[in-house]
């Protein structure tokens, strides 16, 4: 059964299998077991023909599949569930006008996901009939939600920036500033407006043709406290907390770290030919090995100082089942890119770190060392 726009109180920016698979199956999920009314209006916020057939897709059939695979509790687990909770989906460029209407009469949560460059203006205007910009257009947008006298919103964005919230904010607030010079909506964005900085965990590994998605069991959407804030819906994934700083530094010094770490054994044990994916790394003694070795002599003893609130063991095993997913085709390759710029952000903070808490790190040493990060 298709849901009317009017409870579509959630505007999701953009038609990624990330949200398809995250923020838009918890509203699902929430909706069908009847913890919310909260229906999703998704917006294709781009051009590019690929996401005009998503678009096209979601606005005819109000539902996609979602399927859950991977390992749970040590188990493989391969699930396919229906997510009804999209009441339609509208093309920004062409749509205008409704998107419009919407966003004044009923919108009352923003969700966004809008990749590296999402938040780039570049010579974008608010004042353009369709902004190119994800802030152009939301600027534009709120602009039009002030002038009619409604509330301010509750945005949720899901980018990977840290602080994306705040970042967001300062972003809107500058081009409002430059378009409108008008005090009274620059004090209304800042004040009745509610910017949440969020940090997203999940991997959403394929995209379901024509719309839907594929994703691992383990999810977590962390959101920071922040006054005036009101979810939409409650999930088990969602963790409303003082400080995102513990789970950004849990996800950027364990997981992130140890794909780091991967890559660098991967290339120093001569692996390249043999061993594709992390899934098979895991199940390769010589790598497996020597990554538990520096995650539990070396990473875990310097994290546990810096957050010892936080569940860093329970965090490492579910990042090892993560690891283990015999459904994740993830490219070691791929991990690569970058590689001196990852050991820097990544693997560098816990050998300074580790100095201060006299705990000995030579097996990130080495690698900040192959990788000209650290000199002997």
């Amino acid at each position: 059964m298709s849901l009317p726009l009017s409870q579509a109180t959630i505007v999701q920016f953009g038609t990624s299998r990330f949200l398809l698979g995250h923020v838009a199956a918890f509203a699902g999920a929430a909706l069908a077991e009847g913890r919310s009314s909260e229906a999703v209006l998704v917006v294709q916020t781009s051009a590019r023909p690929e996401g005009k057939v998503k678009a096209a897709a979601l606005a005819r059939q109000n539902s996609y599949p979602l399927q859950i695979k991977g390992l749970r509790g040590g188990r493989p687990v391969e699930e396919q569930i229906s997510i009804n909770c999209i009441a339609g989906c509208m093309i920004a460029q062409d749509e205008w006008g409704q998107l419009t209407q919407h966003f004044i009469d009923t919108a009352q949560w923003v969700v966004s996901n809008t990749g590296d460059s999402g938040y780039q203006v570049a010579d974008d205007s608010s004042l353009a009939a369709v902004p190119t910009s994800f802030p152009g257009k939301l600027t534009k947008l709120l602009r039009a939600r002030f002038l009619a006298g409604k509330a301010g919103l509750t945005l949720l964005p899901c980018e990977l920036i840290s602080r994306n919230g705040e970042v967001l904010k300062e972003i809107v607030i500058k081009l409002a500033q430059q378009d409108y010079q008008d005090a009274s909506f620059i004090a209304w964005l800042d004040a009745e407006c509610c910017w949440a900085n969020t940090l997203v965990d999940r991997i959403v590994s394929a995209s379901i043709e024509p719309v839907g998605a594929v994703a691992e069991p383990y999810s977590l959407w962390a959101i920071q406290q922040t006054p005036g804030l009101e979810m939409p819906f409650t999930h088990d994934a969602i963790d409303l907390v003082d400080s995102l700083r513990p789970y950004e530094l849990r996800k950027l010094h364990i997981l992130n770290l140890a794909h780091t770490f991967l890559v660098d054994q991967w290339r120093q044990q001569h692996l390249k030919y043999s061993v594709a994916y992390v899934r098979e790394a895991m199940r390769e003694p010589k790598l497996r090995d020597i990554l538990s070795n520096a995650m539990n002599n070396e990473v875990l003893p310097v994290l546990a100082k810096e957050l010892p609130e936080m569940d860093l063991e329970g965090y490492w095993q579910s990042t090892l089942e993560r690891f283990e997913n015999p459904y994740l085709n993830h490219r070691l390759e791929d991990i690569a890119n970058y590689h001196c710029d990852k050991l820097e952000r990544r693997v560098m903070p816990i050998v300074q770190m580790a100095k201060l808490y006299s705990v000995p790190t030579p097996l990130l040493s080495e690698a900040l060392q192959r990788g000209g990060v650290l000199r002997q």
